[in-house]
């Protein structure tokens, strides 16, 4: 039998442990025990950018809430071309860490392409004062508005949090959130705090395999 390996450990601003392990040749991410996500599965990530970034132009602004293994990172690189900005807020030194050694293969290294920007920090202080407004906004740092498992996201689905997000984008610009479930309650939150909002079931890995849920808020 194959054994699991630790590769690393962080803890988070909340007290919460995020573990970093690999097993026969997957590698996993946990929190306090919760799996957050597997390098086996991750076609809905794929997915949440294609949803949160359709008709945007090469030039776009784009902000990603949370690195994880890399792989949105690596979908919205793959999407735009050389006139494009992807910025990525990541609370966790190690994630970054991790992402520029044992993970980084996953995703060929995006962490090493010139387009990318990482902010090393709680994606509050991106959104409450942005620049110029961000073209669009997708957000994957937990397993979604019904199902957080670190405590100190729960501010970001909230009517307060959503209205920041909105103020944050462009007008007509997308805010999509990726979630390991998915239902029409928070669809309604996203209508009440300004977006024209729609859910979509996803699949996760390919023709196999469960199915995620992808937010899409549209700012009005």
């Amino acid at each position: 039998m194959k054994r699991w390996e630790t590769l690393g450990t962080a803890q988070g601003p909340d007290g919460s442990v995020l573990t970093l392990r690999h097993h026969d040749g997957d590698y996993y991410l946990a929190a306090d025990g919760y799996d957050l996500m597997t390098s086996r599965m991750h076609a809905s990530e794929e997915r949440l950018v294609d949803l949160g970034c359709e008709g945007l132009l090469d030039e776009a602004n784009i902000l990603i809430g949370g690195l994880g293994m890399g792989y949105s990172l690596r979908a919205a690189l793959d999407r735009f071309g050389p006139n494009a900005t992807i910025t990525v807020a990541e609370l966790l030194p190690e994630v970054v860490e991790w992402n520029r050694g044992p993970l980084g293969h996953l995703a060929g290294n995006p962490l090493d392409d010139p387009r990318t920007r990482i902010h090393l920090g709680d994606i509050t202080q991106l959104i409450r004062h942005p620049a110029d407004g961000w073209d669009a906004i997708l957000l994957d740092v937990d397993n979604g508005p019904d199902a957080e498992t670190v405590q100190g996201n729960n501010w970001l689905y909230t009517r307060w949090g959503l209205s920041t997000f909105r103020d944050a984008l462009k007008p007509g610009r997308c805010l999509a959130v990726w979630s390991v479930d998915a239902n029409k309650d928070f669809v309604s939150r996203l209508a009440r705090s300004g977006f024209d909002a729609t859910v979509h079931r996803v699949k996760a890995r390919g023709e196999k395999g469960p199915r995620h849920g992808i937010y899409v808020g549209r700012r009005r």
